[in-house]
């Protein structure tokens, strides 16, 4: 099964191939809003595999390719 990020979703955040997350940076990812604990090597499609931690779940951290994930928007100043 190949899930996708709903773009939808978040309609005014970058994709992490356009914006490259950080870590402890926010993202949406198909599972929703999640933290980015460690950049890991890079996937298949280019962009680098993410350590995620879902904000709203105790779940363990899980692994996501950059391409799939949603960037938050750098805040106004």
């Amino acid at each position: 099964m190949d899930l996708r990020v709903d773009r939808s979703a978040r309609p005014d955040w970058h994709t992490g191939s356009q914006c490259p997350p950080s870590v402890g940076g926010l993202v949406y990812c198909t599972g929703g809003a999640a933290r980015v604990v460690r950049l890991l090597g890079k996937t298949g499609d280019g962009t680098r595999l993410l350590e995620l931690h879902l904000l709203d779940e105790d779940a363990a951290p899980f692994y996501a390719a950059a391409s799939n994930v949603l960037v938050a928007p750098a805040p106004e100043n």
